[in-house]
């Protein structure tokens, strides 16, 4: 009785190994049947080894589809899984969520692609219905040799990152706060609020920008849970999803926001900046220039948090160790003996030092780096302009009342330059041209995307000033209109009819007229096929948008990848929208590619859920398909370290071979490719998968040639 039963369970388990292979070719509506001979496909499939069944249906990804799938593994029929459908990229998820439902690892499901690598390539049936063949064959060749394959599971660390304080940061960082985990939000400039704080309205509402984002940005400033750090970068990310390892440079503003020691804080009172002795003498960024501060200052009045930031490169105290009659090391010494309630000269500190009745300075500060420990980030670094430069046609940077579209917003803006009075180079112009897409769709500069937002923001400052200006001469030059949002058109129609001009047809060049101010704007209108030359005052030139500066760094140091636009690569562009490569990291806002402020908000919350989810549930699954280092082979050489991108491989300096680090490995495979030992493999592409499916198609290729 032992023996017998003992040959039942060996019986039972060769039974269990041996493949028994389904193949369920999908019709994809009329996506690959029009093209390819489903019921050719389907027998043919039924004559290759160890396939046990072939079945067809009109969308197998439906819910009777997976149904007729899972009954098939339920009743014992299968226990390998093939669908010849479209791109496993789009719906291998989804079937090895059929497989996990009834207990069969989902490593024995394989995709055959007849979609996007035949029927949609060609429209010769004959010829598709024979590449389909082909596939599917080449495909039953490596199935009948997949190994099951056990995806490992980690903890979540339960903190956020966030990198980037626009918009878009700000939500996500909400969001993921208000569900209550710790979220550290970093922003490189002094104030949080990104682009949007630098806009008088936005479209198609006309709401007040500042009116909007202000009480999101206190929001953000006072939640308990979220780690505010601006004047701050990333400067170092390593580990994986679940325990990243995070290093953050929190550059010094020489001003403290609390310093518990002395009981000081700055209260953003302004006196500093009013005693500098370069008060309004320094181009401020934040008003692209058109305005000034000093060499401490706020970059506006709203900013949060509202403390100043002392200019490291202008500051006189700093860069010549001398302001007035106060050193360096007088002030410093100063500053201290004014904390113990001692008396200080008028000579031992400089003006702005002088009047802080805080005495919130410290010239002792240093950039500090501060390490955190996150589960999930998020990278919301969004956009910047294109330089207007890049066309030199348009003389941006060479005729003062030349400007871009950032420029105008400021213009426009009541906490700008001007107060919100249109002023250029001294003058209120009357005359004024919009030109559209500067710098993108255009294979010159490199950009050759639409960015989106540069019509609708054209057209809303036209209709601002128009409001400012009455009889101003306002013209918009265009090449198409996209008035893509909801109630962008009806937004278009309305300046429309309020007497602004369109002309279709962008400007061939910019030149001043002679003997005056004035310039001339000379191109063709393609709908009437006439040359044009228009007289203004004011050239604006609606650039479109690029990733912010610095994304390279931010590319390397996050190991994620970029398009060839380079914003950045989301996973998939319709399924996973805000996913990356990397698990645990997830991209939203204008970094991902243009955007307008509502796509931004809702990729931010997209983005916040898909981290909320890891930090919810406290687990997640690592990636199944990654290197493994045969050690008998291993000779240590460290080539495949040098090769990663991800940084998954490491020297086991006692047993003088590498090792991979589970949690990290993507399995990309450039590994094995570089090992000149052959001592790595890639689980679920074993030489021997790979070699079948070779084998199998070389075979289909001769049999054809012969």
């Amino acid at each position: 009785m032992v023996e017998e039963k003992e040959i039942m369970e060996v019986e039972a388990e060769a039974e269990a190994e041996t493949p028994k292979i389904g193949v369920y070719v999908c019709h994809c509506g009329i996506n690959i049947k029009n093209t390819v001979d489903i019921d050719v496909v389907r027998d043919y499939a039924a004559t290759l080894p160890n396939v046990v069944l072939s079945k067809d249906y009109i969308y197998v990804c439906s819910d009777p589809g997976q149904e007729m799938i899972k009954k098939d593994i339920r009743d014992g029929a299968i226990n390998r899984v093939i669908v010849a459908a479209c791109s496993p990229r789009l719906h291998e998820p989804t079937f090895r969520g059929t497989c996990i439902s009834e207990g069969l690892n989902p490593f024995f499901f394989e995709m055959a692609n007849i979609r996007e690598q035949c029927s949609w390539v060609s429209d010769d049936k004959e010829k598709n219905t024979e590449k389909s063949k082909d596939i599917v064959r080449s495909i039953v060749s490596r199935v009948n040799l997949l190994e099951p394959l056990e995806e490992p599971e980690v903890d979540i660390v339960p903190e956020a990152l966030v990198i980037g304080g626009g918009i878009t940061g700000m939500y996500s960082a909400l969001d993921m706060a208000d569900a209550g985990y710790k979220v550290h939000l970093v922003e490189r400039s002094p104030t949080i609020g990104g682009h949007m704080l630098q806009f008088d309205k936005i479209f198609p509402s006309l709401d007040c920008s500042a009116c909007i984002l202000t009480p999101r940005m206190v929001d953000v400033s006072k939640h308990p849970n979220i780690n505010l750090m601006t004047y701050a970068e990333v400067e170092e990310v390593g580990g994986s999803i679940g325990n990243f390892k995070v290093k953050v440079k929190k550059k010094s503003r020489y001003v403290h926001a609390t310093d518990w020691e002395y009981g000081t804080r700055c209260t953003g009172c302004n006196l500093c900046a009013d005693a500098c002795r370069l008060k309004n003498r320094i181009p401020n960024e934040f008003d692209f220039g058109l305005g000034k501060r000093s060499a401490i200052y706020l970059p506006m009045p709203q900013a949060v948090p509202a403390i100043y930031t002392v200019d490291s490169e202008k500051c006189l105290l700093l860069t010549r160790g001398k302001c007035g009659k106060a050193t360096l090391e007088s002030t410093r010494e100063a500053i201290k003996k004014r904390a113990r309630g001692e008396e200080v000269t008028k000579d031992e500190l400089p003006p702005c030092v002088a009047v802080c009745d805080p005495n919130c300075r410290d010239f002792d500060m240093e950039d500090e780096i501060v390490d955190l420990n996150v589960g999930t980030i998020v990278v919301a670094t969004g956009v910047d302009i294109i330089d207007p430069a890049t066309q030199p046609e348009y003389k941006y940077g060479v005729y003062p009342n030349v400007i871009h579209g950032l420029e105008m917003e400021r213009l426009l803006a009541p906490n700008g330059p001007t107060g919100g009075e249109i002023i250029v180079d001294g003058k209120v112009p009357k005359d004024i041209v919009f030109i559209q897409c500067v710098g993108s769709r255009n294979r010159q500069t490199g950009y050759e995307y639409c960015s989106r937002v540069c019509c609708m923001y054209a057209i809303k400052q036209a209709h601002l000033i128009d409001e400012r200006l009455h009889g101003a001469n306002i013209t918009i030059l265009y090449q198409d209109i996209r008035a893509f949002g909801k109630g962008f058109e009806e937004f278009y129609d309305r300046i429309k009819a309020e007497g602004i001009r369109f002309t279709r047809g962008l400007a061939s060049e910019v030149y001043r007229k002679p003997g005056s101010d004035r310039l001339v704007v000379r191109g063709e209108d393609t709908m009437l096929g006439e040359p044009y030359e228009i007289e203004a005052d004011l050239v604006v030139l609606a650039s479109g948008l690029k990733p912010s500066e610095g994304v390279e760094k931010m590319v390397r140091m996050v190991k994620l990848s970029q398009s060839a636009d380079r914003f950045f690569l989301e996973a998939h562009p319709k399924l996973r929208p805000v996913d990356t490569a990397v698990d645990g990291i997830f991209v939203a806002g204008g970094c991902q590619g243009p955007k307008d402020i509502p796509d931004s908000v809702a990729q931010a919350k997209a983005a916040s859920s898909a981290s909320l989810i890891y930090l919810t549930t406290g687990k997640a699954k690592l990636e199944a398909k990654i290197s493994a280092i045969n050690k008998e082979l291993c000779t240590g050489c460290r080539i495949c370290e040098a090769l990663c991108p991800y940084g998954a491989l490491e020297y086991d300096t006692e047993k003088k071979i590498m090792k991979v680090s589970e949690s990290i490995c993507k399995g990309c495979g450039g590994c094995g490719g570089g090992c000149p030992s052959g001592a790595v493999s890639m689980k679920h592409f074993l030489d021997k998968q790979i070699y079948a499916q070779i084998d199998a198609l070389t075979e289909g290729l001769i049999s054809t040639s012969s």
